[in-house]
C-alpha cells in the first residue's frame, strides 16, 4: 500500500483534517449545504443569488429580504441591499443568510450562544438548544404581537383559531428555530417558522432545500460575519417583465419586506 507524504507544517496537516472530514461526511451521504469548490455537488435546478444557489421545486415560494441603505426625510427606503432569501412552503417559511467566516474555525456556536442571549434579554423570549440533522440547533419561544393591525391582516380562518387568551392579552408565544452549518470561510444560517415546526412533511421539503443549497464563497477576503453578497436572480425580472411567474416556483420580488428574522449574527 502506498503511504501518503506526511504534511511539511501545521497549516499542511489543518488542510489535510478539513479535506478528510469533508470527504467522510459526503460519504456517510449527510449531503449539504455544499461549496461550490465541492466536487459532489449534485445536478439540480437552482436559483442563482449570488452567494447562494436555492434548489427550486414545485410548491416552493422565494422572497427577497432587503436592508435599507438610503432612506427619505420621511424614512422611507429609497435604495437598498438584498440581505436574506426567503423559502416558502405551504404555511412554512426558512430565511437563509450566508456569512464570512474564519478559514481555521466555524462561528456557529459562538453565533448560537448568542442569538440565544439576545431573545432571552431582548425579546424576553425562552431557548433551548438541542441536536438536529445538521448538528446543533436553536429552539426559541418568543411572545408575537396581536395587535389590531395584525389581526386584520390575517386570514378569517387563521384569526378564528387563535385562543380568545391570546388576543385578550394582545400577543401570543411563536416558535421559531435556528440552523446554522459551518463551511469553508462560510456560515450559512437558517431560521424556520410556520408548520414546519411541528409538520414533518412541511419540515422535510424545507430540509431538502437546505440540502441542496450550494454556498459561492469566492476569493475575496472579508471580515468573519459580514454578509455576502446577495443577488435578484434573473429569472425573477424576467417574469416581472412577461407578467409571468416561473411554473416551478412561485416567485415573488418584494424589496425591503423582511421575512421571519428576529435576530442577526453580530
Amino acid at each position: 500500500m502506498t503511504e501518503e507524504p506526511a504534511p511539511e507544517n501545521v497549516e499542511d496537516a489543518e488542510d489535510v483534517a478539513e479535506e478528510a472530514t469533508a470527504e467522510t461526511a459526503n460519504e456517510s451521504g449527510s449531503g449539504g449545504p455544499w461549496d461550490s469548490e465541492d466536487d459532489s455537488v449534485p445536478e439540480m435546478q437552482r436559483l442563482d443569488f449570488g452567494s447562494l444557489l436555492v434548489p427550486v421545486a414545485p410548491g416552493l415560494g422565494f422572497q427577497v429580504n432587503f436592508e435599507a441603505t438610503q432612506v427619505d426625510d420621511q424614512g422611507k427606503p429609497l435604495d437598498g441591499r438584498p440581505v436574506a432569501v426567503l423559502v416558502q412552503h405551504q404555511e412554512s417559511a426558512m430565511q437563509l443568510q450566508v456569512f464570512a467566516a474564519p478559514k481555521r474555525s466555524g462561528i456557529w456556536d459562538d453565533v448560537r450562544a448568542e442569538t440565544a442571549k439576545d431573545i432571552q434579554e431582548q425579546a424576553k423570549g425562552q431557548t433551548q438548544e438541542g441536536d438536529g440533522p445538521f448538528g446543533s440547533e436553536l429552539l426559541a419561544m418568543v411572545p408575537a404581537a396581536l395587535t389590531e393591525d395584525v389581526l386584520a391582516e390575517m386570514p378569517q380562518e387563521v384569526r378564528e383559531q387563535i385562543p380568545a387568551e391570546f388576543i385578550e392579552q394582545g400577543w401570543a408565544p411563536q416558535i421559531i428555530r435556528f440552523l446554522g452549518v459551518d463551511g469553508p470561510r462560510w456560515f450559512l444560517q437558517a431560521v424556520v417558522q410556520g408548520a414546519a415546526i411541528e409538520d414533518e412533511e412541511q419540515w422535510q421539503v424545507l430540509e431538502d432545500v437546505l440540502r441542496g443549497v450550494v454556498v459561492v464563497r469566492g476569493d475575496a477576503p472579508m471580515p468573519p460575519r459580514e454578509l455576502l453578497e446577495l443577488r435578484i436572480p434573473k429569472e425573477f425580472s424576467e417574469s416581472q417583465e412577461d407578467g409571468q411567474g416561473d411554473e416551478s416556483a412561485d416567485q415573488e420580488f418584494k424589496p425591503f419586506e423582511r421575512g421571519p428574522e428576529i435576530t442577526e449574527v453580530r
